[in-house]
């Protein structure tokens, strides 16, 4: 059996009905942009979802219009893709303190506090999926997604999101 991310037409029915349930009102693009930053899950979806819904209600918001679910969103730090602040720890930390990678996942559970699992099932898939970073056998890698989502240029050596080793000319006459 394979499990795949949902879509963002399947997710913003998933809000527009929990808000139904909830008494919420919104607007198909507010329902669209919370669904675009929900990584595919209804579950995060409904979290998203609950958490506008208390903005609005501090607000006195009477409907969730793209705008509003956009503030409140970036107000809970999740950014345009869904990324929340431990995915962007995750990148940040291999960008900064390995220089792109490759580093293994044990090291980066380390350095995150968080368990070997959290990282492979929750934070890692997301991540692939989108492109940012490669899992490879000898580590994992920040893509060149990876590098520009967080506004950074990649060091000299990384190439594609995997760097030049010791014994490699640089250039690619051999291939």
């Amino acid at each position: 059996m394979r499990l795949n991310f949902y879509t963002v037409e399947e997710l913003e029915s998933v809000v527009t009905r929990g808000a139904s349930l909830l008494g919420m009102g919104i607007d198909g693009e507010g329902a669209r942009e919370i669904a675009r930053r929900a990584r595919g899950t209804p579950r995060v979806a409904g979290r998203l979802m609950r958490r506008v819904r208390d903005f609005a209600h501090v607000a006195g918001a009477s409907t969730v219009t793209r705008a509003f679910a956009d503030d409140a969103l970036t107000r809970l730090e999740v950014d345009k893709l869904g990324l929340d602040a431990m995915d962007r720890r995750y990148l940040t930390m291999i960008a900064d303190i390995y220089k792109g990678g490759p580093v293994g996942v044990e090291t980066l559970a380390a350095g995150l506090s968080e368990p070997r699992d959290t990282i492979e099932e929750v934070i890692e898939p997301f991540l692939i999926q989108l492109g940012l970073i490669a899992r490879t056998a000898r580590g994992r890698c920040l893509n060149d997604r990876g590098w520009g989502h967080l506004g950074l240029n990649p060091p000299a050596n990384v190439q594609g999101g995997s760097q030049t080793g010791l014994f490699d000319s640089g250039d690619d006459e051999s291939a």
